[in-house]
């Protein structure tokens, strides 16, 4: 039996559907994250890219989302291991360290029900267009520190 393209090829040889199929519609790179560089520490909110579908887990306009929403980052081979900002759980950031993807990413199970299943999946959430900026702090659900100081363009970040 032959390996699957994740175990057998770079991040840069990946086809376009092979890149894309990487994505397991967790829904965590759409979520705004605050950045408080003074502390190091990266803020988890549950307040989504304005962008984001909640009940999809996915982008309502993927082509455009970075020409519509400022702050968001397309992913590529190139940064997808020095985004640090991303979920840890992230295939894009695992295969680029050289890890395997999880056990319940859908690439594996078939079903994009795994993710749900595994609790790695965005539940509840509100869209960043139903949230004054000042009161995004309000939403924060979760704290960690960065692992390594990287420039960011932004305070705030967004969908991919």
């Amino acid at each position: 039996m032959t390996a699957p393209f994740w175990e057998t090829k770079s991040l840069a040889a990946m086809t376009k559907d092979e890149w894309e199929s990487l994505c397991d519609r967790c829904g965590k790179c759409c979520l705004v994250l605050l950045d408080e560089e003074e502390t190091r520490r990266l803020y988890e909110t549950n307040v989504a890219c304005r962008l984001f579908d909640v009940k999809k887990r996915r982008c309502t306009d993927y082509a455009n989302r970075t020409r519509r929403v400022k702050d968001c980052v397309a992913l590529t081979p190139d940064n997808a291991g020095a985004l640090d900002w991303m979920p840890e759980s992230c295939a894009y950031r695992r295969l680029a360290r050289g890890e395997g993807l999880p056990d319940w990413h859908p690439l594996i199970t078939g079903t994009l029900k795994s993710v749900v299943d595994a609790g790695v999946a965005v539940g509840r959430a509100v869209s960043e267009a139903e949230v004054d900026d000042e009161d995004v702090w309000d939403y924060v659900v979760a704290v960690r520190p960065r692992a390594r100081k990287k420039k960011r363009p932004a305070k705030r970040s967004g969908a991919l």
